[in-house]
């Protein structure tokens, strides 16, 4: 694992790219059609797999013989996490290594159980503001702390945290974490009721944390998978798209962040942008909220899919 001190990172090709979705807010059962790309789950009962306001992905990336696990994100909570990996027949102890993608509760909640059923030692790469205290405050409710990730906990659990600022890579330069993301457009404007204390005062939270990572596939570009993208979705991509020189986007998945009244102004301009990007799949999951997601369905129809618990995307 190696990150951005020095002004360069290794970033190779893969030649194959599974993206499994352990954890996401949508289950169907019943949708069962797969294709070349989209593998849908067949678990029937009592195998349930089960959906919660989280997110974890499973990446299974390979380049010749070479082939490594990597787990990016850890839902909101073990009770799902642990029966989707179970159900999937995904064992923790050859996941190799871990990414967070930001310090929110729906993405690290899972973590600490993951950890005493994972590989001892497994790197986990993150931010170091991912550590940061957080919390809500939305004026019709008032200001409710969320639970915090705690550093010393999982040091004694065993994780080797990797802790990077800039640009970062795990799985021998396969997988690469953006680093603080650049904010360029003019409509992701954040989050303003999320809020952290940051020396010693509680201002609205600049997600410095807030990661994507991407994979480069041999012959089809990037595939890029974001958390919740609270440095916006279009940031995410174009700065990925910058710091690896590559313009070719062949698939966005994850949380896009785009559900709420505060949001939906940028849902319309969002897709504007995401159409100029013009990725052959886009998967939006988590809380990109179902209006957004109807949206995105209805506007880039071809490169739509939608997501439920247990999918897995192959690229090659």
């Amino acid at each position: 694992m190696s990150d951005q001190t020095d002004g360069g990172f290794e970033f190779r090709e893969a030649d194959r790219l599974e993206i499994t979705i352990l954890v996401d807010n949508y289950v169907d059962s019943l949708l069962i059609h797969s294709t070349d790309t989209v593998k849908r789950p067949m678990t029937p009962p009592p195998n349930w797999l089960l959906a919660e306001h989280g997110l974890s992905c499973l990446l299974k990336v390979s380049a010749g013989s070479e082939e490594h696990l990597v787990m990016m994100d850890f839902s909101v909570s073990p009770t799902c996490l642990l029966n989707n990996l179970r159900v999937l027949r995904k064992d923790p102890a050859q996941i190799e290594s871990a990414i967070l993608s930001h310090g929110h509760f729906d993405h690290f909640g899972g973590l600490i159980e993951f950890l005493k059923v994972g590989r001892k030692g497994i790197p986990l790469l993150l931010h170091p503001e991912a550590f940061n205290r957080r919390r809500l405050n939305i004026p019709s409710v008032g200001a409710v702390e969320t639970p915090s990730l705690q550093e010393e906990a999982l040091r004694n659990l065993g994780a080797d945290i990797k802790k990077a600022d800039g640009p970062a890579t795990t799985a021998s330069g396969l997988v690469l974490s953006s680093g603080v993301v650049r904010r360029t457009t003019s409509f992701e404007m954040g989050f303003p009721s999320a809020e952290a204390l940051i020396d010693g005062k509680w201002v609205v939270d600049p997600f410095r944390d807030d990661i994507g990572i991407a994979v480069r596939v041999r012959g089809k570009g990037l595939v890029i998978i974001s958390g919740c993208a609270h440095s916006g979705i279009i940031n995410t991509v174009r700065h990925l798209q910058s710091i690896t020189g590559e313009e070719k986007v062949h698939a966005v998945l994850g949380g896009f962040h785009l559900t709420g009244p505060m949001f939906d102004p940028i849902i319309a301009p969002t897709i504007e942008e995401m159409k100029k990007i013009g990725p052959e799949f886009i998967i939006p999951m988590h809380c990109t909220g179902w209006k957004a997601i109807g949206q995105f369905a209805m506007e880039m129809p071809q490169q739509f899919v939608l997501n439920t618990a247990g999918t897995t995307y192959v690229f090659q």
